[in-house]
This record gives structure tokens, C-alpha cells and sequence, in this order.
């Protein structure tokens, strides 16, 4: 069970050995009690492993497949609701015709941001999570396998909507980006730093509805950026297309300058 957030585990059992996800394979957060033993003083030592480093083993492997793909992967990360399958799905349609997008969905259930995905054209396939809060390195090595990614493919990594434990996780992923709804309100850069520092990128979504709601763009700006520092901000509105060309331009520019590096 990862002890931060449960995830992982049948909440009505209680069952450390019953797990429930699509790859029979579900990796937790930190360093959690392994095992431990009783002195005769009644103290208790406790023995802990670091139960991310078979992850990042894995994440690893999804870095080599991809450069040996000269292919891009992007982890899109954010509170349900944030706008992430919208932005995905005008993206696909926008820019289908000249990139070759992959897309993998993780949510706890149903597939239906997949299929939202697929009626774009592009390649899409779902993980679904059960009780886990987050995707793992596992999960997607896997997700990459089926979706038989060419070269110079570009893959979008939808993770579960989470602002905690999908910061903790590298996917094997090139670039991390967070997007962060103008309904969410100001406070989440401040409330939830590691997600907005593991970031390379921040998009603001649903600029449109800033007259409708309580929030302070230029607080945002300044808040995203005192997390941390440097970070690349874009604001954007997919329902009225304002900003999308700044969101399109980083994604060229990024996979110019994969090529270049190649």
C-alpha cells in the first residue's frame, strides 16, 4: 500500500497483496516500511527501500526506446478537469496532418478520454488504474509497445488527474508539462510546489472564462513562477482558440530541437 495516498489498495480489504491495475504492475511513492523487527526494549527498526528505483530503472528504458525512436514524449499533468483531454484533442486535430501523434490515457476507469482521442485519427490507447492515483513507468513501457510508436513519432502521456502523486513519478518521459485551469482558482501553484517544479512547461487553460471567475492571471504568472523559477508559462483557450499558436509554436520548437540534437 503506498502510505500517502492508499493507492494501490482495495480500500474495503485492507490487502497489501491485492492490487488493481491493467499491467499488474504498480509502483508507490518514497521510501515505505519493507519489513521490520521488534528489540527486546520494544523499540521497533524498520527496514525501508526505496520503491521508486525500480520505477526510475524502467522510466530509463522508455528514454532509450525513445531516443532510439528519435521520438518526443510529453507527460501532461493536472487536477481533473483542468482542460488536459480538451487541449489534446484540438491539438490532434490541428496538427495530426503534419506530426505523428501517439496519445496514452490514464484514468482510474472507462475509456473514454481514448475514444475522444481516437475520433481525431490518432492512435490512442487507455490505462486504466483501478485504485492508483497516478501512471507509472511500467504502465506506460508497455503502453509504448502496443502502440508500435515510428520514428520521430510524438507521444502525449494524459496522466491521471493529480496535482500530488504524478510529480513523483518519471515516466521516461522528454518533457513534463502541468496545465492549471483558470477555474481552479489562484492558490494551486502555492498549495502543490512539486508538481509546478517538476514542470518544464505551465499552460493556463480556459482563459476565456477569467471575466466569469475569481482569478488573478498576472498573480498566476507571478506564483507559477516563484515555485519555479524560469519555468515557461502559456495561457490559452481552446473553446476560443486564443493562445493556441504560442502552445503550437513550443511544441514545433521542441521537436526542432530533437532533431536538431539528432
Amino acid at each position: 500500500m503506498c502510505e500517502t495516498c492508499g493507492c494501490g489498495e482495495i480500500p474495503e480489504r485492507n490487502n497489501r497483496n491485492n492490487r488493481y491495475d491493467r499491467y499488474d504492475h504498480h509502483d508507490h511513492h518514497g521510501y515505505h516500511d519493507h519489513d521490520h523487527e521488534h528489540l527486546p526494549d520494544g523499540r521497533v527498526i524498520r527496514i525501508q527501500k526505496d520503491i521508486l528505483g525500480e520505477n526510475n530503472l524502467v522510466a530509463e528504458r522508455n528514454r532509450g526506446f525513445l531516443e532510439a525512436k528519435r521520438a518526443i514524449c510529453f507527460n501532461i499533468v493536472g487536477s481533473p478537469g483542468s482542460g488536459k483531454t480538451t487541449l489534446l484533442e484540438r491539438t490532434c486535430r490541428d496538427l495530426g496532418k503534419e506530426q505523428t501523434f501517439y496519445v496514452i490515457e490514464g484514468d482510474q476507469q472507462s475509456s473514454l478520454d481514448a475514444e475522444r482521442i481516437k475520433t481525431t485519427g490518432v492512435k490512442a490507447i487507455q490505462i486504466n488504474t483501478e485504485y492508483g492515483c497516478h501512471l507509472d513507468a511500467a504502465m506506460v513501457n508497455k503502453a509504448l509497445k502496443e502502440l508500435e510508436v515510428k520514428e520521430k513519432g510524438i507521444i502525449f502521456i494524459e496522466n491521471v488527474g493529480n496535482l500530488v502523486c504524478p510529480a513523483m513519478f518519471d515516466l521516461g518521459e522528454t518533457k513534463r508539462i502541468v496545465i492549471y485551469s483558470v477555474t481552479e482558482g489562484n492558490d494551486k501553484p502555492l498549495k502543490y510546489p512539486y508538481m509546478f517544479r517538476s514542470a518544464h512547461l505551465a499552460v493556463i487553460t480556459k482563459t476565456d472564462l477569467i471575466p466569469y471567475v475569481d482569478f488573478d492571471l498576472d498573480r498566476a504568472r507571478v506564483d507559477i513562477r516563484k515555485t519555479h523559477p524560469g519555468i515557461e508559462v502559456i495561457e490559452l483557450s481552446v473553446k476560443s482558440g486564443e493562445g493556441l499558436e504560442n502552445w503550437y509554436d513550443w511544441l514545433k520548437e521542441e521537436g526542432r530541437g530533437k532533431r536538431t540534437e539528432d
